[in-house]
């Protein structure tokens, strides 16, 4: 029995995974992102949730701490073996969480960027199974990544890359936390897709993201909402056509809340893309994540 732990940038959600990918049982937890004034604090925020989840996932479904195999993380950032690095959403630096969590729990932990781990789930049980040249983006909080190439995933020797969510879109753009302006996930991430729709749609401050899906489906023919879901879905195919002329992937999934829109958005981003893309005969098959937000969990204990 293994356990995975998917850290997000407002959330921590923990899972129980057997054989072949299974989860057989989930615990999430949002995270007050407001509360977080240092460093330290965001560190016992993070030991303290996944210390809670894993105690009621433990207790829930009959195992004992002895039971668990492994411990794989999947985080932002640029993780090392043991430590989390620059979560820039988080305020974390730098977090040797590995030994903290060795002190309770006696077994082999593994850390990995969210977006890789999410990537080889989809990769290996979800979306990306039957293609061998093929992205994963996941579209959250910010935008993570995954590319494989003849069936295999990409990584840098040094850090993971391919950090898609910070390459420029735009010149002299909107500041991002990681310090850069005009990053992509400053324009294409669901965070700011909701900050901005609650903005333009002149919608309540306090609209839940299904609120806001139900808004969209709904009024999706009017003109002001169908203005700003064709200009976020330019920035959108900005990047996918930069991906898409460097790697030329036969399929790029979509992850994170991305995914519950997938029936209104990739419709259209298909028109969009085939007008930026360099090549303009080859066919990229646009596909909506299978496994939806428990990928990174899953993949997590795949590492």
């Amino acid at each position: 029995m293994k356990i995975g732990i998917d850290i997000g940038g407002s959330h921590i959600a923990s899972g129980i995974v057997l054989d072949k990918g299974k989860l057989v049982g989930k615990e999430t937890r949002d995270i007050d992102v407001s509360s977080i004034n240092n460093e330290k604090r965001a560190q016992n925020i993070i030991l303290e949730t996944i210390i809670g989840e894993i105690k009621i996932l433990l207790e829930r479904h009959d195992y004992s701490t002895k039971e668990i195999s492994k411990i794989g993380i999947a985080v932002p950032g640029s993780p090392s073996k043991k430590c989390i690095r620059r979560l820039v959403n988080l305020h974390i630096k730098n977090f040797n969480i590995a030994d903290e969590l060795n002190k309770i729990y006696k077994t082999k932990i593994i850390i990995k960027n969210d977006g890789k781990c999410a990537g080889i789930a989809e990769k290996r049980y979800g979306a990306l199974k039957e293609f061998d040249d093929c992205v994963f983006l996941c579209m959250g909080t910010g935008v993570g990544s995954a590319v494989f190439l003849n069936g295999k995933l990409l990584e840098p020797s040094k850090n993971p890359g391919f950090e898609f969510g910070h390459m420029i879109i735009e010149k002299k753009g909107i500041k991002c936390n990681c310090g850069n302006s005009g990053c992509y996930e400053t324009y294409a991430s669901m965070k700011r897709f909701k900050i901005k729709a609650i903005k333009s749609l002149r919608l309540s401050k306090d609209t839940q993201s299904e609120e806001l899906q139900n808004y969209i489906r709904n009024n999706i023919k009017k003109p002001l909402v169908n203005k700003f879901i064709n200009e976020y879905l330019d920035n959108v195919c900005i990047g996918l056509a930069n991906i898409s002329n460097i790697f030329e992937p036969q399929a790029i999934c979509f992850g994170g809340s991305f995914s519950y829109y997938s029936d209104i958005f990739l419709p259209i981003l298909e028109q969009k893309l085939t007008q930026y893309k360099f090549n303009k005969d080859s066919k990229i098959k646009l596909l909506s994540a299978k496994l939806k937000n428990d990928a990174g969990i899953i993949g997590a204990t795949e590492l």
